[in-house]
């Protein structure tokens, strides 16, 4: 889960501004936040995290409190899960869809309690989920119900690779070991209050923590004392988003527009159509639902270049005539496979994986790809 880099307004400073500053970071607007881009050589970045670890601020990203005997039915009402049934200490990646089906956001949103959850979006979109929570909160009528603006509450810091765990162990007494995919606990780390989550958005085992915005500096540094001889480094967002784009997770502005669908992004999966009751969407995305099992229009595809032109995001894809068949939505060189790759939008009769005659129009020339399944790299397990 990410968002789209441009703000309006004067960007904000994240409560690590100031160490990012220090470690001579490249600093750059990102959703309204100035954010570190990369702090040295991207590559060796996106490695570190590949084979070692990396330390993320990911202190941009909304979090919103949904509290009261009637959090989950109104979870349930707003988005497009069921989040009533996810048991306490768990997460659920989700997202939010307006009355059409368009996807207003994709989120995680983690249960911390029987009657507390925490909903967690993508800082270009945080406003946005906030202000439909509450306007779905009163359509539906729930008054033990309560939707709160959080986000100045938290600081968060990811720590992601092979070594996260280790790393991290040395910093706290709570139970990593059994801490599964897409659960929290609440602990301490480094002598700090923390959410610890086992989530992330670079394919790799990892945790996020969420702190006070008075303790980021203090766990920074603990963390980078405790990480680096196992050759944990600072990360920005270039290697967190070719890192995210190699997993294949999509990238709201790119992949998930309020355009498109869940079913149009290939992730109808989050949407649980069987829930009892009525949720925003539930109809539009019904029949998009029928449209993907019967004649999708669309599918979204991998790409992976024969040459080194690395395709960016609205380049045309096109057959072998040179008849436009789909889209770029995110393209970069990736690290790990050492060749250009991207994420497209085709039309379903080129989505076939291996599909032949499939190019990128890259400033006017055509360069071939070949159609993969998504994602392009998966951790070993």
């Amino acid at each position: 889960m990410s968002d789209s880099p441009r703000s309006p307004q004067p960007p904000r400073r994240v409560p690590l501004d100031a160490v990012h500053r220090a470690l001579g970071a490249t600093m750059t607007d990102f959703a309204g936040w100035e954010m570190p881009l990369r702090y040295g050589s991207e590559r060796d970045e996106h490695t570190a995290v590949r084979t070692r670890a990396g330390l993320f601020d990911l202190s941009h990203m909304g979090e919103i409190a949904v509290t009261g005997p009637q959090a989950g039915e109104l979870l349930d009402g707003a988005l497009v899960g069921r989040l009533s049934a996810v048991p306490v200490g768990r997460a659920r990646y989700t997202m939010i869809c307006d009355a059409g089906g368009g996807i207003l956001d994709d989120l995680i949103v983690y249960r911390l309690a029987e009657d507390e959850y925490l909903v967690v979006a993508n800082a270009a979109n945080a406003q946005t989920v906030l202000d439909a929570l509450a306007e779905r909160h009163d359509e539906l009528g729930l008054p033990e119900a309560a939707v709160r603006d959080d986000r100045d509450a938290y600081a968060l810091i990811a720590v992601q690779g092979p070594a996260s765990q280790d790393i991290l162990a040395e910093l706290t007494d709570a139970d990593l070991a059994g801490l599964k995919y897409y659960a929290g606990l609440r602990g301490t780390v480094a002598g700090a209050d923390a959410l610890i989550a086992r989530t992330g958005y670079t394919g790799e085992d990892g945790f996020e923590l969420f702190v006070s915005p008075r303790d980021a500096e203090p766990l920074w540094r603990a963390l980078t004392g405790a990480g680096t001889p196992a050759g944990l480094v600072p990360c920005g967002l270039s290697c967190r988003d070719t890192l995210r784009l190699e997993a294949g997770m999509p990238l709201y502005g790119h992949e998930l527009t309020g355009e498109t669908t869940p079913f149009d992004a290939g992730l109808g999966r989050v949407v649980k159509l069987d829930k009892p009751g009525d949720f925003t969407g539930r109809a539009a995305l019904e029949a998009a639902a029928r449209r993907a099992e019967q004649d999708p229009p669309r599918k979204l595809v991998g790409l992976v270049a024969a040459g080194r032109r690395v395709p960016r995001a609205g380049y045309p894809v096109v057959d072998a005539a040179g008849t436009v068949i789909g889209e770029v939505t995110s393209g970069a060189p990736s690290p790990t496979l050492g060749r250009p790759i991207a994420m497209a939008y085709v039309d379903a009769g080129h989505a076939a994986p291996g599909t032949p005659g499939v190019h990128v129009d890259i400033r006017g020339t055509h360069e071939p790809y070949e159609v993969v399944a998504l994602p392009f790299y998966r951790r070993e397990r």
